[in-house]
């Protein structure tokens, strides 16, 4: 049968009232999503997005499909939702790889807290998509995808979708399943959400559990909703986050103390009233032929943001390319967390950080990886570590008080400099994880949560996204304002993407 509206675009909430009216089943949704994945991902324009297809979503489907015919209800919030998840996060039963060639036949017996979460809101993991080796980038490239195999963004197949949730932003953006999990320590949810339209949310650091999914910088790491509409990363946020006993940072959750549905009020959401700063010393130089293509796009918006009724307030943070630079833990802490997490997996082949990198299991381009791996073996080994953690906590002290003095609601910038770079500037050697003009670092060294919007496109037709800073533990101001972003702006459009 084919399915009697497009997938296209769908939302969660536009499933459900198909389940409800009998329009369509979940197996005929998840055979449409299936069906799509053979036609784009896997042939025809071959974004190369997804790793793993699971051989049980159709099974699964039909298991709900039985439920709610015997009940006439849903069995939870994300009934029926056909989710893509970044193959940093543990499946039990289906294939998790972490990017990286060393553990290409590894299958988890145990599914990550978040998964389990996922699953029993009634939500089906349609795979497990892409992503650089061990989640060490900002472009696509992974040993997984051969030397040269790289993952399409689909505004522009010469071009890259961001990493490290790279094949999670390219897919949902194609409209492969209807939301996705990406992960993000210091942008990769961010990054690829910006460059392929999307929104993205990262939590402030263990609001949602960790547990299952692999480290990179245990205090910044956050598993997170990449979807099309900002009521759909509210929708899941719901489920995501709360308390884990197997992930003792979650225990931020007895401050959070959210009352009701992160989703509750969202239709209703404006920026009218909305204090919004606007952190200008990191905007595009609109003097710069690449630069300026974002710098267009970012006045068009904010322009909209002040025609929605949002008060501007340009603001500064003083010294903040110090703080950005030295706050930063890669080089500090990563070898130990990464270590850490692969070495409790016995059954996992990877080993440890260490034995990859001594032995050449990954892609060559990697050189965020290559220097993790050949620093210091435990954080102590760092000499600056200790000044690191107490300046850390002066930049956030610093950018609190900002937030107080200007009676902020949010701080507004762009999440790169630049639009989606080509793959030839990638593998050229032009662009690298260290010198890339990324924004995204500011929030994840501050601790604090930060969502991408699609805030419009280039002339040439890419995506540019909008970065939405709040203060720790506020996401539901965060998604409030979001929303009011997606009203104001109507940004968001579908690739142009035939099979």
């Amino acid at each position: 049968m084919t399915l009697p509206v497009s997938i296209e675009e769908l939302t969660i909430e536009q499933v459900h009232e198909g389940f409800r009216s009998g329009a369509f089943t979940v197996r005929e949704l998840v055979q449409a999503y299936l069906d799509r994945i053979v036609a784009i991902d896997q042939s025809g324009p071959t974004l190369n997005s997804i790793i793993t297809v699971s051989d049980t979503a159709l099974d699964e489907a039909d298991e709900l499909d039985r439920a709610f015919a015997q009940r006439s209800e849903l069995v939870g919030s994300l009934h029926g939702v056909p989710i893509l998840v970044k193959d940093q996060i543990e499946t039990a039963g289906l294939r998790t790889t972490f990017g990286s060639i060393a553990a290409k036949d590894y299958v988890p017996k145990t599914d990550a807290t978040v998964i389990a979460k996922l699953r029993a809101a009634g939500a089906i993991i349609l795979g497990k998509t892409t992503m650089p080796d061990l989640a060490t980038s900002w472009f696509s490239t992974s040993s997984r995808s051969g030397e040269t195999g790289v993952t399409k963004n689909p505004y522009d197949l010469t071009r890259d979708p961001g990493a490290s949730s790279s094949g999670t932003g390219a897919a949902v953006a194609a409209n492969l399943s209807l939301v996705g999990i990406g992960e993000d320590t210091g942008g990769s949810i961010r990054v690829p959400s910006s460059w392929c339209g999307l929104v993205g949310l990262k939590v402030t650091p263990a609001l949602i559990s960790r547990n299952g999914m692999s480290s990179l910088v245990t205090s910044q790491d956050s598993a997170g909703p990449m979807t099309r509409t900002v009521t759909d990363t509210a929708l899941l946020l719901d489920v995501l986050a709360g308390y884990d006993p197997t992930d003792p940072y979650t225990s931020i959750s007895a401050i959070v103390r959210q009352e009701g549905s992160y989703a509750t009020g969202l239709e209703h959401a404006t920026l009218q009233g909305k204090r919004v700063g606007v952190l200008r010393q990191v905007f595009p130089d609109p003097a710069d032929p690449e630069e300026s293509a974002v710098s267009v796009v970012m006045d068009a918006t904010l322009t909209a943001l002040a025609a929605g009724g949002a008060e501007l307030i340009d603001v500064a943070i003083p010294n903040l390319d110090h703080y950005v630079t030295f706050t930063s833990f890669y080089f500090s802490q990563s070898r130990q967390d990464m270590n850490a997490f692969y070495l409790a997996r016995p059954d996992l082949p990877i080993g440890s950080l260490d034995k990859v990198y001594s032995e050449g299991q990954y892609h060559k381009s990697l050189e965020l990886l290559e220097l993790i791996a050949s620093g210091p073996e435990t954080a102590e080994g760092d000499p600056e570590y200790l000044n690191r953690i107490l300046e850390q906590g002066e930049f956030r002290r610093i950018v609190l008080g900002i937030f107080a003095e200007h009676h902020l609601d949010v701080i507004v910038f762009p999440d790169t400099k630049l639009p989606a770079p080509t793959h030839a500037d990638v593998f050229g050697g032009r662009w690298t994880a260290l010198n890339y003009p990324t924004n995204t670092l500011i929030a994840s060294q501050l601790l604090f949560p930060a969502i991408s919007v699609p805030a419009g496109y280039t002339e040439s037709g890419l995506p540019v996204g909008l970065e939405i800073m709040a203060v720790p533990y506020d996401e539901a101001r965060l998604l409030t304002v979001a929303r009011g972003v997606e009203v104001a702006t109507h940004a968001r459009r579908a690739p142009s993407i035939e099979s």
